[in-house]
């Protein structure tokens, strides 16, 4: 069997190839779940295998590989075998450490770039620093899923679009809001309330005197009391 992606099927130990025809897996594979990126690396390397991936909405999940019993087995037992040596737990621990230092070192450079962005008047500069400490905070953690997590734009770009993502969920109705399941509408709510909150944050910019009820200031309010 080809080893490329494919949907689940409409019964069990099938699945649907691209061009929509449902493929009986051999009676002895197994599916191997997800959640294990170690063992499953090696049972692909190994041979034989089909992936199984469901899209749900924009993302993609996996629900596993189904390959040969007898190969899982094997493989699972070397690595179970590998895992259990002290060697393995060091090296465990120092990845670990590496990890945790570079999401340290990308969340103080992703702050820093959403100050950038941000740039408002030194009057405001308190405010400035809230802001990019919550839109940080919500952003970067590992596995958000948030745009700060993307490598494909540069980090100015990834700053830009978390504030503004950020401001529209916390200083717009837009969570809360009826949009019409026409194509495109809800692309086009989101372009009008990113403009709204541009020119929010362009008051802060200019230095101008900001209303106590800016929807900015009342969102960073309520969260200080949270």
């Amino acid at each position: 069997m080809p080893q490329s992606a494919y949907a689940p099927g409409p019964r069990e130990r099938t699945v649907r190839d691209t061009q929509g025809n449902v493929l009986q897996v051999p009676a002895d594979w197994s599916l191997l779940p997800p959640g294990d990126a170690g063992l499953t690396r090696r049972v692909k390397a190994a041979g034989k295998y089909l992936a199984v991936q469901e899209k749900k909405g924009r993302r993609m999940f996996s629900r596993g590989v189904w390959a040969p019993t007898a190969t899982i087995r094997k493989i699972k037992s070397e690595l179970d075998a590998e895992r259990s040596t002290d060697a393995y737990a060091k090296k465990q621990q120092a990845a670990a450490a590496r990890r945790d230092k570079q999401q340290a070192e990308y969340v103080e450079d992703f702050f820093g770039a959403v100050v950038a962005f941000l740039d408002f008047h030194p009057d405001y500069a308190g405010l400035s620093n809230r802001l990019a400490k919550a839109v940080t905070t919500h952003a970067t953690p590992v596995g958000s899923g948030t745009v700060a997590r993307t490598q494909r734009i540069p980090i100015e770009r990834r700053a830009e679009s978390a504030v503004i993502a950020w401001m529209r969920h916390q200083t717009t109705a837009y969570d809360t809001m009826t949009i019409p399941r026409v194509k495109g509408k809800r692309r086009e709510v989101r372009r009008m309330l990113a403009q709204r909150s541009k020119e929010v944050l362009h008051q802060y910019r200019v230095g101008r005197e900001i209303s106590r009820s800016c929807p900015l200031r009342a969102a960073l309010s309520a969260q200080s009391v949270r």
